[in-house]
């Protein structure tokens, strides 16, 4: 491994070396050392595209649904994007959310206690969920990767079985003449209507989970740990990081996304199949992937994952507006996945080049 060169005096000779730190950057190093930038051109490239390959892409009613679908992925991209900074992975997020859907309704029909109990109890469970995760990775130090397809396959396995056993089907019972369903569908799964145009709430948990989560990564020692441990857990327990601590709180941080996104599932539709959310963990981290992450850790942002869920809304609802066959989607999804990847790579290459 080689040595950095020593830092070269800016001051008389034989003064101090500079401070590498009080070095002013110039806009375009600044604007090439941002993760996002990879995400924000093939986000624009998206745009324009169905711009022209769809003549109703840009009714507000077309627009509001491409906000829509963007959030219900980019509350659970902006968690998981924290987490692959952090180095770790979670392959249990698709089905944790149904878990946490599966649970509410449940507990609330089983016991006909209010809707809010349930919803009470769906976080604790779920949030046991990313704990069960962290604390099995920190103590065992087995990779993410197994300990979480792990958990996958139990959840999977649970969340049918259960719902069968209690149920008697796939399903569960319709909770919506209960005590508290239309103030917990207020806040999970209602319409704000801002003049002629109508925004799902899932938009506003969205911003607001994306605008916590980058404030923790650029404004508090918790996010400096987050960056430290992805890049190199060893150096970083070496000066005093917790990482155990670190990574456990990552996976609360996506269990508590998987919860909100559960919630939003049973008060949008009122019953949830168990089967559901098998495959939408790869899609939370194409998102976040898209957004700047590498998969290697250490590197991304929260607006990155966000504008990663931005462009899987606007290609999902685009090839349907341009009345295209939807089987064509997963190849555009792959597609854009190698395509950002690849230009997340040229950008951080250049911006090394211009440090």
């Amino acid at each position: 491994m080689s040595t950095p060169a020593p830092a070269t005096p800016s001051g008389p000779v034989g003064g101090p070396a500079a401070d590498e730190r009080l070095i002013t950057r110039s806009p375009l190093k600044k604007l090439l050392g941002r993760p996002e930038l990879g995400a924000v051109v093939g986000a624009v490239a998206v745009f324009l595209f169905f711009v022209f390959a769809a003549d109703s892409f840009l009714q507000l009613s077309s627009l509001t649904t491409v906000l829509y679908a963007a959030s219900t992925i980019g509350i659970m991209a902006v968690p998981v994007a924290l987490l692959m900074i952090g180095g770790e992975f979670d392959l249990s997020t698709g089905v944790a959310v149904t878990s946490s859907a599966l649970v509410s309704s449940m507990f609330s029909y089983q016991m006909t206690a209010n809707v809010w109990v349930g919803v009470g109890v769906s976080l604790l469970v779920t949030l046991a969920i990313g704990l069960f995760n962290g604390v099995l990775l920190t103590r065992t130090r087995l990779p993410s990767f197994i300990i979480t397809l792990g958990t996958f396959l139990m959840l999977t396995g649970l969340n049918l079985g259960l719902t069968k056993l209690i149920s008697g089907t796939v399903s569960t019972k319709s909770i919506a003449d209960m005590e508290g369903f239309d103030s917990a569908r207020a806040v999970f799964a209602s319409t704000l209507t801002v003049g002629s145009v109508h925004i799902k709430i899932t938009v506003l948990w969205w911003i607001a989970l994306v605008a916590v989560a980058t404030w923790v990564l650029l404004r508090t020692r918790y996010g400096n740990w987050i960056f430290a441990v992805g890049g190199d857990a060893d150096a970083a327990r070496a000066v005093g990081v917790p990482v155990r601590a670190t990574k456990v709180g990552l996976y609360l941080g996506v269990a508590l996304g998987a919860w909100i996104s559960g919630q939003h599932l049973l008060f949008s539709f009122d019953v949830v199949q168990s089967g559901e959310g098998v495959g939408n963990e790869l899609i939370y981290i194409i998102a976040a992937v898209i957004g700047g992450c590498l998969i290697t850790g250490g590197y991304g942002s929260a607006i990155g994952s966000a504008i990663g869920a931005l462009i899987f809304g606007m290609t999902s609802k685009g090839i349907v507006y341009a009345e295209w066959n939807p089987d064509w989607f997963k190849f555009f999804l792959g597609a854009m996945l190698l395509l950002a990847t690849l230009l997340n790579h040229w950008v951080r290459k250049r911006a090394e080049e211009t440090a």
